[in-house]
């Protein structure tokens, strides 16, 4: 089944309990501080529906039609597939997006392919599955400790409970969970929350190795977001990008929360709880999205860069055309990362394909490592152009001010309010709370720097690499006239 973007606003309008510092929200399609991000996440849902579209977005199987992300790649074809959904889904945000609904659901996907990696509960997660893509579920994660609960002797030695999300007591029909954990990008606006570990476990903390999905409404759960920065942007002239796509970040606090055995699919077990999603094609399918998604966004910021070096006529200065080239280069680098994904995919699991690992991870690692230089270029390219506007356009109001307005502001290349548009829309990449929080989350979106290195190196065939090491020193020795 495919949603409509009216069906899963109606989704969330399920008595959820969002705060905004001490404000309850419970419904969060109508609250000024989510809104239009809701508006935003449905139309992605429309946009899927319309039969127009379902070449790209949408797949037959079961005798049903299915969201395109929910495909389990056999072929190259396949993985193409997949990948032109994930960048059509992008291109509706221009990147903004980093939890939309394919992202956990390719994760969930990936560890379908594979569920034997899960023991005992490996058909719980092929049921979740069939039961996110035959219903169109959009779920988000939280999937890591709350940072203070990293230092548990601090709790043993003030005598208080360590925070992180726990098994605090077993039921004939599931298991009850209590704590918090980070960070929910995007649960205000999903259905459900899947929860998990990607860090590793202490072998004494199997209590915290607890993996299952809840209800974004379940009773006991809250969710305690970050300062709204939709709420303060009046409009898309003021502020193109956080009027629409602040998809929030949350905290996950759950409160003797029941989740039934049928949503379990880890238990018990500290090592198993990070090793399905690298066991599985979990990681692989859910960051090959981020990949793709990351490239949206940056088609929008070396089209900012030609658009606004354009508007002063500077794009005709050698120095700021070897910058843009630079930078369209760049685009073209991550471009050749994606595609080489489906190129040199892996035939893993058995009966399936997955994109490839190796290139998957560079890309993630060049994605992390690159962001803030990138955004960089583009404010130096800016220069003093996004201080220069009037505060805001309600100048248009007044026939006076706007004369003078399109009288002083124009440039031989661009109209006043042309270029007021343009410069407001960098600021939102550039300089905004709203482009601070995606320089933020752009550098540790999967996790530090050594997290993401440590990927790249269990994936990296090191017998090849120093076979060719020991190649070359095979071909010669201790020269004849040193020989004893």
């Amino acid at each position: 089944m495919l949603k409509t973007g009216e069906q899963h606003l109606a989704s969330l309008r399920d008595g959820r309990r969002v705060y905004i510092g001490s404000e309850l929200i419970t419904d969060v399609t109508t609250h000024p501080a989510f809104a239009n991000a809701a508006r935003s996440m449905a139309a992605i849902y429309d946009f899927k529906a319309d039969p127009a579209n379902h070449d790209v977005t949408s797949y037959i199987e079961d005798g049903q039609r299915h969201s395109a992300y929910f495909l389990r790649a056999r072929t190259r074809a396949d993985l193409e597939k997949r990948s032109a959904v994930h960048r059509a889904i992008a291109g509706l945000s221009y990147g903004m997006f980093g939890r939309s609904p394919d992202h956990v659901a390719s994760f969930v996907t990936g560890m379908s392919m594979n569920t034997s990696a899960f023991g005992i509960y490996g058909d719980n997660v092929t049921a979740y599955y069939r039961h996110m893509r035959d219903n169109d579920v959009y779920a988000t994660y939280a999937v890591l400790p709350p940072q203070a609960a990293r230092n548990p002797e601090f709790y043993t030695k003030m005598n208080l409970p360590v925070p992180s999300l726990h098994v605090v007591r077993e039921d004939a029909d599931g298991v009850v969970v209590s704590g918090m954990k980070m960070l929910a990008t995007g649960a205000v606006l999903a259905n459900e929350i899947w929860i998990g570990n990607l860090l590793p476990l202490a072998a004494e903390n199997a209590s915290q190795a607890i993996t299952c999905a809840v209800p974004v409404n379940a009773p006991g759960l809250s969710l305690w977001s970050r300062k709204s920065f939709e709420r303060e942007a009046p409009d898309a002239f003021e502020s193109p990008l956080t009027h629409r796509f602040d998809e929030t970040d949350a905290m996950l606090i759950c409160e003797e929360v029941k989740v039934p055995w049928e949503r379990v699919f880890v238990h018990n077990d500290a090592l198993l709880a990070r090793e399905i999603y690298i066991t599985t094609p979990a990681h692989c399918f859910g960051n090959h999205q981020s990949n793709v998604r990351y490239l949206a966004k940056l088609g929008l910021i070396v089209g900012l860069a030609s658009k606004v070096t354009a508007a002063s006529g500077a794009d005709s200065v050698p120095a700021v055309r070897e910058t843009l080239g630079r930078l369209a280069s760049l685009e073209a680098l991550l471009a050749g990362l994606v595609a080489g994904q489906i190129q040199d995919a892996e035939a893993w699991p058995e009966g399936f394909l997955t994109f490839n690992r190796r290139i998957m991870y560079a890309a993630l690692n060049w994605c992390t490592e690159s962001y803030s230089a990138i955004v960089d270029i583009l404010r130096e390219l800016c220069g003093g152009g996004v201080f220069q506007m009037p505060a805001d356009i309600s100048v248009a109001g007044d026939p006076a001010l706007m004369h003078s307005f399109e009288t002083y502001w124009a440039t031989p290349q661009m109209g006043a309010v042309e270029r007021m548009k343009l410069f407001k829309l960098a600021w939102d990449v550039v300089g905004s709370e709203f482009a601070g929080r995606h320089q933020q989350y752009e550098k540790f979106y999967a996790g530090a720097s050594f997290i993401v290195r440590g990927h790249s190196y269990r994936e990296t065939p090191w017998p090849h690499f120093n076979g060719i090491v020991d190649g070359l020193m095979a071909g010669y020795d201790i020269p004849e006239r040193f020989r004893r």
